[in-house]
């Protein structure tokens, strides 16, 4: 539950934060897709993607996840989010994925388990 926690704000911090600043959103609705988009990507790409990959795959996915959530949400909500914007986004986003898939892996590796 703690990573998730930890997910959920920095999504929340960054990508609202990016949305507000790059386009017309309003902070409510920001924060709104960026919780959404924080929890698709931690069932998708953490849970079920990442143990099954690795953390390559598991960021890619992660980050295309985020590119085409912004795409659809921006059409919706008539955001004026450029295709730059939602590329920094998603490289910002991506880059925090990273790290977080390391995270989580250094926390369920079976041999450090064993050691310990």
């Amino acid at each position: 539950m703690e990573k998730l926690i930890v997910k959920l704000l920095v999504h929340g911090v960054m990508i609202t934060a990016l949305l507000v600043a790059l386009s017309n959103a309003t902070v409510g609705y920001a924060l709104l897709a960026a919780l959404g988009i924080g929890i698709v990507a931690y069932l998708l790409g953490d849970l079920v993607i990442l143990p099954k990959t690795n953390n390559i795959i598991a960021t890619v996915s992660d980050a295309v996840l985020v590119f085409l959530s912004l795409w659809v949400i921006r059409e919706a909500a008539e955001w004026t989010l450029s295709f730059g914007d939602m590329l920094i986004i998603t490289l910002l986003a991506g880059v925090f994925e990273y790290f977080f898939h390391i995270w989580l892996l250094r926390d369920h590796d079976p041999v450090r388990k064993q050691r310990a």
